[in-house]
């Protein structure tokens, strides 16, 4: 009888493994190609996007169009435009010492929580690339601390903003949620 049920419990466990790596496989396969490709640099985008001069906070020309995350790397600040060019939002923010490329991305994985690489206790994490090892996103510091420089000597891609802009990424930028990143 012990010799029937190992035979059984092999033969489930066969199967259960079998099924999940065909899953798996079909899963792989119909993702689209550009969602996990990194970074594709626009071939008609200028190395920085023009400003407007009256409104610093406006929406830059040459960001693409559509819904997006529109992240300035010279200017610390971050659009979230909705579908039609509409600017839901816009918002200062804190690099830290790791900039991302110029460049599209989409966003790939999202934590309600986690302690940032600088020790910082973090929240509604929503992270687009890696650089060098490095992950890269965007955070709020539970302490509030968005305002605080990063320490140039530990290697950081949080891109932090306040707790309110926080909440509002974290309910924008949902998985595939295009991020461009300009100069």
């Amino acid at each position: 009888m012990a010799g029937t049920s190992s035979g059984i419990v092999a033969g489930l466990t066969a199967a259960a493994l079998g099924t999940v790596g065909f899953l798996a496989y079909r899963a792989q396969a119909t993702v689209p190609a550009s969602l996990g490709a990194g970074p594709t640099a626009h071939a008609t985008a200028p190395s920085k996007a023009p400003r407007d001069q009256h409104n610093p906070a406006a929406l830059p020309s040459g960001s693409g169009t559509g819904e997006r995350v529109v992240y300035s790397v010279d200017d610390d600040r971050v659009w979230l435009v909705a579908p039609g060019n509409r600017v839901q939002r816009s918002f200062p923010v804190r690099p830290g010492s790791v900039d991302p490329p110029a460049g599209t991305y989409w966003v790939t994985s999202r934590s309600n929580a986690a302690t940032g690489t600088d020790g910082v206790p973090i929240e509604h994490v929503v992270r687009f690339t890696s650089v060098d090892g490095v992950a890269i996103g965007f955070s709020a510091a539970l302490n509030g601390g968005s305002d605080t420089a990063a320490d140039p000597s530990v290697k950081t891609g949080g891109i932090r903003e306040s707790r309110e802009d926080g909440d509002a990424m974290w309910k924008f930028a949902t998985i595939g949620v295009r991020v461009v990143v300009i100069r």
